[in-house]
């Protein structure tokens, strides 16, 4: 009997003891990019948010050397973005992350941008939260006009773990169509995106948040 079955070029499963996906796509290169290999953070830029407003006077973001892991103190943290300085077009962008849990009921509030213009005007965010977020929103361009696109209306089964909890994400840009990936299954879309390109990064918002096994992978 032939089967029916067929294998969908998409972001398929992790392999937890490496701790990051493989991805099974015509398209993958079949090389990760350590985006903090460099514990001194050299390639990686401060932008505010708005790009008009003031930075705060101490960074926010760390490395951790010995763990890999890149760290926002809440403490310190205004609102900004932390920029990668290379600009890609089709890749996957894979983030690990956990909110520090706080004490009483807190609204945790942080983001995993892609495909940005290099101030933050044009922004394609992933929205992470405490047992929220796992869509995406931005302001980008709609018939070449700046718009502000929420695609929160398509969770439609919150994967996202509790403060405290590490979660996975994804996001496969290729072409027009933005995927993301939380914690094993495709919550959100945006298939009309017209931003072919642009700058990868992560937000701070005012919360303390870690991130490990920042990778990325580039697509033919």
């Amino acid at each position: 009997m032939r089967s029916h079955l067929r294998v969908i070029p998409c972001l398929l499963f992790v392999i937890a003891a490496c701790g990051f996906s493989q991805i099974k796509d015509g398209n993958d290169t079949g090389k990760w990019i350590n985006l903090v290999a460099d514990s001194a953070l050299r390639e990686w830029s401060r932008v505010p948010v708005p790009p008009t407003a003031p930075l705060a006077a101490v960074s926010p973001w760390r490395a951790d050397p010995t763990s890999g892991t890149l760290i926002c103190d809440g403490d310190k943290a205004g609102h900004e973005w932390f920029r990668y300085n290379r600009e890609f077009s089709n890749f996957v962008f894979h983030v690990e992350w956990r909110f520090n849990k706080l004490e009483g009921d807190r609204k945790y509030n942080s983001g995993i941008y892609v495909r940005n213009s290099s101030d933050g005007t044009i922004w394609h965010q992933a929205q992470l939260g405490s047992s929220s977020g796992g869509y995406i929103f931005g302001d980008t361009l709609v018939g070449g006009v700046r718009q502000r696109v929420n695609l929160s209306r398509q969770v439609k089964e919150q994967r996202v773990k509790e403060a405290g909890d590490w979660n996975v994400f994804e996001i496969q840009a290729e072409g027009r169509n933005l995927a993301l990936w939380v914690n094993g299954a495709i919550t959100s879309e945006f298939r009309e995106c017209e931003v072919s390109r642009g700058y990868v990064g992560l937000e701070a918002e005012g919360y303390s948040i870690e991130f490990r096994n920042i990778r990325l992978k580039e697509l033919r």
